[in-house]
């Protein structure tokens, strides 16, 4: 299990690289449109649409890779006085009770939003904006279900280091864990 765990958290950490030089991508989108719009009076529905369509996939891709490299908010005014243990017991059991039943609810509801949207055939309500609405739709679903993967790796993580069955691995190490 341990073994699929550090796979799968390669594979989100990866994702989260794509992401991080993606938001470098939008920067500069950005950029390009406001210089484009403020000295050339130039501006495209299309390119406004691809920034919050960016935007989309950076925060809900991202959000998996920053939960697991530990970055996420805690209230560490208490957390931080916790013995290991019982940060142990607190990730484990907010993976398991919270984290994973949320995303996998939100992923079920994704579902529906984005079959109902692909089935409409969807596209912008703006002139020259994007097509395939129901793709940017679907990242709620991709984001979530990414986010499920970390709770179960987290849960098997976790729980095999409360039974005693193992160290943090090397991969975890390096990001926050």
């Amino acid at each position: 299990m341990l073994r699929l765990a550090d796979a799968a958290d390669a594979v989100i950490h990866r994702i989260g690289r794509w992401t991080s030089w993606l938001t470098l991508v939008m920067v500069l989108l950005i950029s390009g449109n406001t210089l484009g719009r403020y000295f050339f009076n130039a501006s495209t529905v299309w390119l406004q649409e691809l920034e919050w369509h960016l935007l989309a996939v950076v925060a809900l891709w991202g959000i998996s890779s920053m939960q697991l490299s530990g970055s996420q908010v805690r209230v560490d005014l208490f957390y931080q006085h916790y013995s290991e243990r019982t940060k142990l017991w607190i990730e484990f059991l907010t993976a398991l009770l919270v984290m994973l039943p949320f995303s996998l609810f939100v992923c079920w509801l994704g579902w529906k939003f984005t079959a109902h949207s692909f089935s409409l055939s969807e596209i912008s309500p703006d002139p020259g904006g994007l097509p395939w609405r129901w793709a940017v739709k679907s990242l709620v679903v991709s984001g979530y279900a990414l986010l499920a993967v970390v709770a179960v790796t987290t849960v098997v993580r976790t729980g095999a280091r409360l039974a005693g069955a193992a160290a943090p691995t090397a991969a975890r190490e390096n990001h926050g864990h």
